[in-house]
């Protein structure tokens, strides 16, 4: 993606769904979109994706990836604007300069889910309790291992715990968390995931959730503009503009309600305007 040609960039455009401009918005250049894969399972871009292209003009490209691919893909200026949930791995992206303008959009949490069984008797522990238990009892864990947030969260909790994963239960998905949630029943082993796509799967999928609460089990979502001089096509006004949306007021009434008609609570918590700390004494 080091080109876009306008004829790919249309074609793109017409995927995801983009709309005609509305009267008095010039043709503009479409907005490509870095993001996690939990906010395209969940549902939630295809709800706010379409009010953004009606309200602006833009047509929104959606790469739904890991973070780790999000933020690379944006560093190499291969899209405008990223929206993740990796934030140790975000603010690295803006020290260097690659990403700009960090701000929270919303969160919610990551829980624990495992087989009803709970052979490694992790329920109602820490995350970190959860982990060294899993380990010790060589129960199969299923991890995306794709360098995702979740991945990322993954990782922090095993050098929380003190342990290293056992090698002959553990298994890497390589795919998204939708996937990873699937294999996981299927084997009947344990796995972490965002509240957010175990909601938008649960009809598919036996496993039950056996930790929760954790403050370390927060999952934050920021939006983050793409420097342009990290490449000749970036869209910074586009991406400005995406990132604006993200925080907008009518907006975030939006994401305090997503969910709710369909799982009988909301997937994401509005947080725009606080910061990590705020929302971890909120949790």
């Amino acid at each position: 993606m080091t080109v876009r040609p306008r004829v790919i960039a249309l074609i793109a455009a017409l995927v995801v769904g983009a709309v005609a401009p509305l009267p008095g918005h010039a043709q503009r250049a479409p907005v490509i979109l870095a993001t996690t894969t939990s906010t395209q399972d969940s549902g939630l871009l295809d709800v706010l994706v379409p009010t953004f292209e009606k309200q602006t003009g833009y047509s929104v490209k959606t790469i739904a990836v890991g973070t780790g691919q999000s933020l690379a893909l944006a560093g190499r200026g291969e899209a405008d604007v990223a929206l993740c949930h990796a934030p140790s791995l975000e603010k690295k992206y803006v020290a260097d300069g690659k990403l700009l303008n960090r701000r929270l959009v919303m969160y919610n949490d990551f829980v624990i889910v495992g087989p009803a069984a709970d052979p490694a008797q992790v329920k109602g522990t820490t995350a970190a309790a959860a982990m060294k238990r899993i380990a010790a009892s060589g129960s199969p864990f299923v991890s995306r291992g794709d360098n995702s947030g979740t991945h990322q969260l993954e990782k922090m909790l095993w050098k929380l715990a003190g342990v290293e994963p056992n090698v002959g239960s553990y298994i890497e998905s390589g795919q998204a968390m939708g996937a990873t949630l699937g294999i996981a029943d299927d084997r009947d082993a344990y796995t972490l995931t965002d509240r957010a796509t175990l909601l938008a799967f649960q009809k598919r999928l036996r496993l039950p959730i056996l930790v929760e609460g954790d403050k370390a089990l927060l999952n934050v979502y920021s939006v983050l503009q793409v420097n342009p001089a990290n490449g000749p096509r970036v869209n910074a006004t586009g991406g400005k503009a995406f990132a604006d949306f993200m925080i907008a007021p009518e907006t975030q009434r939006v994401i305090k309600t997503f969910g709710v008609e369909k799982f009988g609570q909301p997937l994401f918590v509005p947080g725009a305007g606080t910061n990590e700390a705020e929302v971890g004494e909120k949790k």
